[in-house]
């Protein structure tokens, strides 16, 4: 039996233009170790809207029918170059059911499942059965949807924080859905986390849920919190989801200063103590500025992302993160949602401007089912 159904595709066309559009896709038969999962919920993760927007200028949003168009600058189509003209089907994660499945694959029929791989956002997706994970009986498609991106990226900075050496950490965008499973694991594990947030509000999130140390960017004295915070937590590395600005180098210098107040001889290089900043999303286009002078030169700064950290950790802490994500489904990993909508409503220009805000407390969650 075939199934056809939607998938939600971004195109970049060679003249600087890109497209978001429905397009109709018929699924054959799966094979023997595949499953067709009707997608029944998919977060839009700001991964998602790097592949969904790319470097397109979202204030020249124009509709063509029922698509949207936007214009990208001919400064930033060199580094696309790779993906021009090419239909690409977005959404990282998603949950659903099981509704055909191959010869190898028949226990999984009528389960409702997880899984990533892309092109969630969509009415059906084929995926390999050894990609989907049976979520337990009786859980909500929208409480499995997000099971893999968040999460591990959490359960990942703390990983990566021990195998790196170091013992606490700073976070920036902290009241995210993100920050707030990553002061959960930090609160259980017993590491001590720092929180930068940008609003009272946002703090708030994070107090309610059992934050010692957060830290407002837009107090005046903010960077003398932030030192005092990390002088205190003994964070020296930090996981940035801002990228652009310097907030990345305060952070540094927080952890410079904190490390100075230890040291009894003076060194025209700075102190002794390594710094580590990890820049793992771009809230911020704009460039990221060091003031490498104020840190001393015990310090690095480099990229993170989750695939590249998986294939280095190996399946054992892969299986071991994903027993513990099932296990605390509802409670650390529960992800809120503050509105829910259809394929066709992603692209209404209004729902679209509201969720490309990637606004702290505001996440959305596509269920296709809607219209």
């Amino acid at each position: 039996m075939a199934f056809t159904g939607r998938e939600l595709r971004s195109t970049l066309g060679e003249d600087g233009t890109l497209r978001l559009s429905l397009e109709q896709v018929t699924y054959d038969d799966p094979a023997a170790d595949e499953v067709i999962v009707r997608i029944e919920a998919a977060p839009i993760n700001p991964s998602d809207l790097g592949l969904l927007l790319g470097p397109a200028q979202v204030d020249t949003l124009r509709t063509d029918g029922d698509a949207l168009v936007f214009e990208v600058p001919k400064g930033r189509l060199g580094s696309m170059k790779a993906r021009l003209g090419q239909s690409m089907p977005v959404g990282n994660e998603g949950a659903g059911t099981v509704v055909a499945a191959g010869a190898d694959a028949a226990a999984l029929m009528g389960k409702r499942v997880s899984a990533v791989g892309g092109a969630m956002f969509a009415d059906y997706r084929v995926l390999k059965a050894r990609d989907v994970v049976e979520l337990p009986e009786g859980t909500a498609a929208a409480d499995g949807a997000a099971i893999f991106v968040n999460p591990l990226t959490a359960l990942g900075f703390v990983e990566t924080m021990r195998r790196d050496g170091h013992s606490a950490i700073v976070h920036t965008a902290a009241a995210s859905n993100l920050g707030q499973m990553l002061q959960k694991i930090c609160l259980a594990d017993g590491v001590p986390l720092v929180n930068i947030v940008r609003s009272e509000e946002q703090a708030a999130i994070l107090r309610d849920i059992g934050a010692t140390h957060v830290v407002n960017s837009r107090d005046e004295d903010f960077r003398a919190k932030l030192t005092d915070a990390v002088a205190e937590t003994g964070a020296t590395v930090a996981f940035d989801a801002i990228g652009g600005g310097s907030l990345g180098s305060d952070i540094l210098q927080a952890m410079e200063a904190a490390a100075v107040r230890k040291m009894t001889e003076y060194s025209r290089y700075g102190s002794e103590q390594f710094k580590q900043l990890y820049i793992y999303g771009a809230l911020d286009m704009a460039p990221t500025t060091l003031n490498r002078l104020a840190f001393g030169f015990q310090w690095s700064v480099s990229g993170w992302l989750l695939t590249p950290f998986l294939r280095r950790a190996g399946m054992e802490a892969l299986g071991a993160m994903r027993q513990r994500i099932l296990a605390e489904l509802t409670t650390t990993f529960a992800s809120r949602y503050t509105r829910t909508i259809g394929l066709a409503e992603a692209l209404q220009p209004d729902v679209l401007r509201a969720y490309e805000r990637k606004a702290t407390g505001e996440k959305f969650l596509i269920d296709p089912g809607r219209d």
